[in-house]
């Protein structure tokens, strides 16, 4: 234990594949260099002690323990691929363990800590979604469910916006229908974001491009009914009123 110990502490800095040659072969010694490099912040060479344990003793309690553990630390080490692929193995192996519903969860946070902005492919935001969803429809009592269903609100969000941002497009494109696709997108699967007042006011504007005004009136309509007083409601009336007076109040 003592000459682990020393070896391991003469570890350089380098890859942690290269350092975990150093490892003892004992179970207990090498889980345990495994946690303490991950408690003192190396978490890149704490995944690959982890992944040893695994590797040496496939069929001990400890490789149990070390395949989540090595998932967290890829995560740690904002490795989310890695981490995923680490927690899907636990669960293809232990799908009815106590910690599966942590398992879950780690891999929506890998997906979720990877969301992009707005203006980037969204796929990776689409598989926080369907992992996060997956929490909840699991483990709906748990508290990973309730930060899923919290982070579920700020998936949607963004997923809205981007749908919005493809709809303004397509909109100054002139491409009217195509941008109605995207914005009436918004208003039927993302009602409850904050995209939403905004893609029933350029439903508005798209309709009245097309020439029918009596769908533009519509849109507005329900527009003010769910958010009176919104600035877009507002934005929304004074466009009604300048290209179709006739239908105001009536």
């Amino acid at each position: 234990m003592a000459a682990a110990s020393l070896l391991l502490g003469g570890c350089s800095s380098g890859s942690a594949e290269r350092d975990t040659a150093y490892v003892a072969r004992d179970v207990e010694t090498l889980y345990g260099e495994a946690k303490r490099r991950l408690d003192t912040g190396n978490a890149p060479l704490a995944a690959a002690l982890f992944d040893e344990v695994e590797r040496q003793h496939p069929y001990s309690p400890w490789a149990r323990r070390a395949q989540l553990m090595s998932a967290f630390a890829y995560y740690s080490n904002r490795d989310y691929n890695k981490a995923i692929q680490s927690a899907q193995r636990f669960l293809s192996i232990h799908p009815g363990n106590k910690d599966a519903p942590y398992a879950y969860y780690l891999i929506a946070l890998s997906y979720y800590e990877q969301i992009s902005d707005v203006t980037r492919d969204q796929r990776v935001t689409e598989q926080a979604r369907t992992a996060l969803r997956e929490v909840d429809r699991r483990f709906p009592t748990t508290e990973y469910a309730a930060d899923a269903r919290l982070k579920l609100d700020l998936v949607e969000d963004h997923l809205a916006g981007k749908e919005m941002e493809i709809g303004r497009y397509y909109e100054r494109a002139g491409r009217w229908t195509a941008a109605q696709i995207r914005f009436q997108n918004v208003v039927e699967n993302f009602q409850t974001t904050s995209h939403a007042p905004e893609a029933l006011y350029r439903l508005t504007e798209t309709s009245l491009a097309l020439g029918i005004p009596a769908e533009a009136k519509k849109y507005a309509a329900v527009l003010g009914t769910n958010y009176p007083g919104n600035k877009w409601y507002e934005k929304a009336y004074e466009l009604v009123q300048d290209e179709a007076p006739t239908l105001i109040g009536g």
